[in-house]
């Protein structure tokens, strides 16, 4: 646990093992307190959070770096650097104002007693610039399988439709529990013990790699779904969890699978009503209807589903999935032969909406790009996923050029990390050899390449943040630092730059077991000649969760880094 001082600097006054914590939630979890001691233990794990939130404002000091709100999904993005105060509301969470004229002790003095406030009055949180902190948007993983968590890695030579088959189902079928095999209760603490600390550690592991936002699919099963919720929000990570929809006998193994359409429905009703109850408000926690794909689900789910989410006022979330691999688009095309796409067979049943999120569309037509934008549906890209399983190279730029927002999703665990940072490195790359494909050539009649199908690092954090925020239909709340936006950010540290040596290694009588001097931290070295954009660039392409310092969502901290 940490705290701040008034002077800004962050100390350690408690260090609380998670671990400790967590099985003191389980004993809790499965006494017949039940589910109220969940939320005093959450009481208990966020102290530090809430003892910051005593006064009225946090105001954050030092460094900020974002990528500005575009105008349109085309737009080229251009990171910014300001160096100020800004500040945000303990109430709710929100910026409230910011000014970059702040720049030293006197200045700040001043901007302090322009607001008539002393430093007993507020809490400050700055930023190192010797150790070349900043502070950055927290990331958005806009398509993430928490069951999967376990089989991160775990794909060996199989494609999508036979690596579901070997890994997924499995893992998935054992967060049910063998004592509710029509899948009717609801109380998180059925779940089985193994699937409560997977959970927790997706939730933990996401978080410390800022991830402020998941768009989680679980599993069919309505107590685990429950308890990722839970769990979500006992963490304070901002998170749609989707209780999984699959019905349809012949693609679906006898083991995992709802019994009925009609079974799905009730199914997924019971846990939209749990999470509606858990945060009545939605200001974390919200559910989001989850057929998993097309051939998982009869036309009659499918139904179901679609009218489900138009019920609700307003209208629920939705996540599935597209155009992943070519094995899986002619399955679709043999399942439902009166769609003239798959993007139809989701527009026919009602469930592309502006509020749909549909992960991969690698192998998407032009013409259902076009249905995508016209309904106000979103892209999850998941580039890592897409090159572990060889389902192919997603045309993003051409995509974003279309008029298709885009984030990015971690797809764990066709994915292999649970790092938006790793996805977007990845996105990077992809987007480097796409022009290569017959498939993209085609697509868009170029033969030859111009550079413009490539994402650099501006166009992928971008993805990261503001893309992410679009697709999760949060732009105005999550993403950026603009005012009346949502404080969810992370404290990044790159490492300090340490003065040239005099001596030189070819003077020395040995260099046998003498280590490398650095201030570095993790995988990232400095040499003090970076501009910042390039500190940033080097932080892309090499950094991961040893760079991220704190998180903070809806205001509060709810992660720091284990020194």
């Amino acid at each position: 646990m940490v705290c701040y001082p008034r002077d800004g600097r962050v100390i350690q006054t408690l260090r609380i093992d998670r671990h400790f914590f967590f099985a003191m939630f389980l004993n809790i979890f499965r006494s017949s307190v039940g589910l109220s001691a969940l939320w005093l233990s959450s009481v208990v794990l966020f102290a530090c959070g809430t003892m910051a939130a005593t006064t009225p404002y946090t105001i954050y000091r030092g460094t900020f770096v974002q990528l500005p709100q575009l105008d349109s999904s085309s737009a080229k993005p251009k990171l910014a650097r300001t160096q100020g105060v800004l500040w945000v509301s303990s109430e709710d969470g929100r910026i409230k104002g910011y000014d970059w004229q702040v720049k030293d002790d006197a200045s700040f003095q001043s901007f302090l007693s322009s607001h008539s406030w002393t430093e007993a009055d507020v809490t400050i949180v700055q930023s190192n610039d010797e150790q070349n902190e900043f502070f950055f948007p927290g990331f958005i993983d806009t398509h993430i399988h928490a069951p999967q968590y376990p089989n991160l890695g775990l794909f060996g030579s199989k494609g999508l439709l036979d690596w579901l088959n070997e890994y997924t189902f499995p893992v998935e079928a054992s967060f049910g529990s063998e004592s509710d095999p029509k899948n009717k209760d609801t109380d998180p603490k059925d779940t089985p013990l193994e699937g409560l600390r997977v959970y927790d550690e997706v939730v933990s592991k996401t978080l410390a790699h800022g991830t402020t936002c998941a768009s989680y699919f679980a599993t069919i099963h309505v107590p685990a779904t429950n308890a990722l919720a839970a769990l979500c929000h006992k963490h304070g990570q901002r998170a749609f969890v989707g209780r999984v929809c699959m019905d349809n006998p012949d693609q679906c193994p006898p083991y995992y699978i709802d019994q009925s359409a009609d079974d799905s429905l009730q199914a997924t009703i019971r846990t939209i009503d749990y999470i509606q109850k858990l945060d009545p408000n939605g200001t974390l926690i919200n559910p989001i209807v989850t057929p998993r794909f097309a051939p998982s689900c009869s036309q009659h789910s499918l139904d179901n589903l679609g009218k489900l989410a138009a019920s609700y006022n307003p209208p629920l979330w939705i996540q599935t999935h597209i155009s992943e691999n070519t094995d899986e688009i002619a399955l679709v095309q043999k399942l439902f032969p009166e769609s003239s796409s798959y993007a139809d067979v989701y527009d026919k049943a009602g469930l592309l909406t502006n509020r749909t999120i549909l992960a991969h569309g690698v192998h998407l037509t032009k013409e259902e790009m076009t249905l995508i934008r016209e309904r106000g549906s979103k892209v999850s890209h998941c580039p890592a996923s897409n090159s572990a399983l060889g389902s192919g190279l997603a045309p993003i730029r051409f995509m974003l050029d279309q008029g298709v927002a885009v984030g990015l999703g971690t797809d764990v665990a066709g994915g292999y990390s649970a790092s938006i940072l790793e996805v977007a490195r990845q996105a990077s790359l992809v987007s480097r050899v796409v022009q290569y494909s017959a498939e993209y050539q085609e697509l868009t009649g170029n033969k030859t390449s111009d550079g413009s199908e490539k994402l650099l690092v501006d166009d992928v954090l971008y993805l990261a943040t503001r893309g992410g925020a679009a697709v999760v239909d949060m732009a105005d709340d999550i993403g950026g630092f603009d005012k009346g936006m949502i404080w969810d950010a992370q404290l990044i540290e790159l490492g300090a730059v340490l003065p040239n040596s005099t001596a030189s290694p070819l003077d020395m009588a040995t260099l046998a077991g003498r280590g490398v001097e650095t201030g570095s931290v993790g995988n990232i070295d400095l040499f003090g000649n970076e501009t910042w954009q390039e500190q940033i660039e080097k932080w892309m392409w090499s950094g991961d969760d040893r760079n991220v310092k704190n998180v903070w969502v809806q205001g509060k901290l709810v992660h720091t880094r284990d020194e």
